[in-house]
């Protein structure tokens, strides 16, 4: 697991800007923190070491820009994104399921896949090759960015000055922020059959070795 703290210290704003621009729409940005991030970087806020204000203003853009980035990308490539071969930071599953999803709960699904790893990165796209209005895009993309930016960071900030020695208990606190986001697309991914098939497969082949 990345160490997040030395990591926030070290990279400061622009390498904060820089992890949720590319988690927000580029193909690679899926395994970055996402949620963790902002609720860690929010609690360094709360000891000094950044200023809010500018933590969530920048967050913000970030998150705003590179959703468009990915909007922009889906819609020059389009279709052709899903002929392309699996790779170690590209896997058609993930587009397919955020496909689906998308289909689902429309322009809703670029507030909701916010709080949702991996599927956050590839909706933006999506909303590019489904060749969505722009305006309709960039409205939920805003509102999407306004809430992740600002909530996450301020639950950090406000616990961090709240709860006495809290850095004891930052490490458990952080897991369960990646356990609770990763829980909606689990749960999304094992509604389907063929996906629970095949996890299910998966494990019987590692239980029999």
């Amino acid at each position: 697991m990345f160490d997040l703290v030395s990591l926030i210290k070290a990279a400061g704003y622009l390498g904060v800007f820089g992890i949720v621009f590319a988690e927000s729409g580029l193909f690679f940005g899926f395994f970055l923190p996402g949620d963790s991030l902002l609720f860690t970087a929010g609690f360094l806020a709360s000891q000094g070491y950044l200023n809010i204000a500018a933590l969530i203003g920048i967050i913000f853009v970030g998150a705003v820009a590179g959703c468009s980035f990915g909007y922009a990308f889906g819609r020059r490539v389009g279709p052709a994104i899903f002929k392309r071969d699996d790779s170690l930071l590209f896997h058609k599953d993930h587009l397919a399921r955020a496909q689906i999803f998308y289909e689902r709960h429309g322009g809703k699904a670029l507030i909701m896949t916010r709080f949702m790893p991996i599927l956050r990165t590839f909706a933006p796209i999506l909303a590019g090759i489904g060749r969505m209005k722009y305006s309709t895009f960039l409205f939920y993309n805003v509102i999407g960015a306004l809430i992740w930016a600002v909530g996450l960071p301020l639950v950090g900030f406000f616990l961090g000055n709240a709860v006495p020695n809290i850095d004891h208990y930052l490490i458990p606190i952080v897991l369960l922020i990646i356990v609770v986001s990763f829980l909606p697309t689990a749960i999304h991914i094992l509604k389907d059959k063929d996906h629970r098939a095949a996890i299910f497969g998966m494990i019987k082949k590692i239980a029999k070795r």
